[in-house]
């Protein structure tokens, strides 16, 4: 399977339609304009999110009894299943079912594995390393597992959308390609959690011996994630479409993002601190570092929103052009894809 510019300036692959032009399809099918079609789908994911929060997690409400954890751990598990499914595997058997079945399959099969892991980990690993374990104060054993996802979601992403599931692509097709995939971005990713996440978080470690501090880690590298939102996603991999060699791809997109990521780090944590104000800087100390990613799933959220359900708006105009106005809040003024 092969990426390749469609004649509006997306990208689609052999198997599967942008998600921009599928929304653009649905608000045409509702007779409804892009803008428009783009907002209910926001308010219909609010109200259900914020049902779901007082039905289930909110400790005010819920009588699960779930908030902190393990709610936040099946969440980041779930998340990453997500990612398998809908990137890795291309949604694969579900797929082939019509919808609201597609779309009930998909939230029963993610929200399972999330609950399986989370349920693994803490009770199964817990079991034989404590450092997993659901008895650990504060969550941490939680807590432990669930950074994982924070390289797994960097790693399987780069390599759906960066790098277009090489080397499988080229030679197998689904499920197999996904199934290769799964096996070896499983590689970096465990490297990046036992080099830079276990240090500071296991019994067993030192904390002397971590490169770099928990919060600073979650701050640091959901900064890289956004990253490869915006160069897969919203620039639809553009920036790196004069490279010809799939494993060069690969290799610059990874560095890209790395790089991008960085120096969105220390942009989006000045914003975020000027946001908190000065008096809850220094009241939450070195745990501020955290806050870049707070805010960068912010951001990430609105960037899969305008992809997915907005059309990313605009695709009428060159390349360059759509991607800085994507960018642009000016954008908002203009009247249509």
């Amino acid at each position: 399977m092969s990426n390749s510019p469609s004649p509006d300036g997306n990208v689609t692959t052999d198997q599967h339609p942008q998600p921009s032009t599928l929304a653009q399809t649905g608000a045409r099918s509702l007779g409804l304009p892009w803008w428009a079609f783009g907002l209910a789908n926001v308010a219909v994911i609010f109200t259900l999110s914020v049902l779901s929060w007082w039905l289930l997690v909110d400790p005010r409400w819920s009588l699960l009894n779930v908030y902190p954890q393990p709610y936040s751990a099946v969440l980041f598990w779930s998340i990453i299943a997500f990612a398998w499914a809908a990137l890795t595997f291309e949604w694969v058997g579900p797929a082939s079912l019509p919808q609201p079945w597609r779309g009930l399959t998909a939230i029963l099969l993610t929200l399972s594995l999330g609950i399986a892991i989370t349920v693994l980990l803490a009770q199964g690993v817990g079991a034989v390393d404590p450092s997993f374990a659901s008895s650990r104060p504060d969550g941490l054993g939680y807590v432990t597992g669930q950074i994982f996802v924070l390289f797994a979601f960097f790693w399987y992403v780069v390599s759906a959308l960066n790098a277009n599931h090489w080397p499988w692509s080229a030679k197998t097709s689904q499920p197999w390609t996904g199934l290769g995939e799964l096996t070896l971005v499983l590689v970096p990713t465990a490297v990046c959690y036992f080099v830079l996440a276990l240090p500071g978080l296991a019994l067993w470690a030192k904390p002397q011996s971590a490169l770099i501090s928990t919060p600073t880690l979650i701050g640091w590298f959901y900064s890289v994630v956004v990253a490869v939102t915006v160069t897969g996603v919203i620039m639809e991999n553009k920036l790196f479409y004069f490279i010809k060699r799939p494993g060069v791809v690969t290799v610059a997109a990874v560095v890209a993002n790395v790089a991008l990521g960085t120096v969105m780090y220390f942009t989006v944590l000045a914003v975020a601190k000027l946001l908190m104000g000065s008096g809850n800087v220094e009241a939450l100390g070195t745990s501020t570092t955290s806050y870049a990613a707070e805010l960068g799933v912010c951001w990430n959220f609105w960037m899969f929103a305008w992809a997915n359900v907005f059309g990313n708006w605009p695709t009428k105009y060159r390349a360059g052009a759509n991607i800085f106005l994507r960018s642009d809040w000016r954008s908002r003024s203009h009247s249509g894809p």
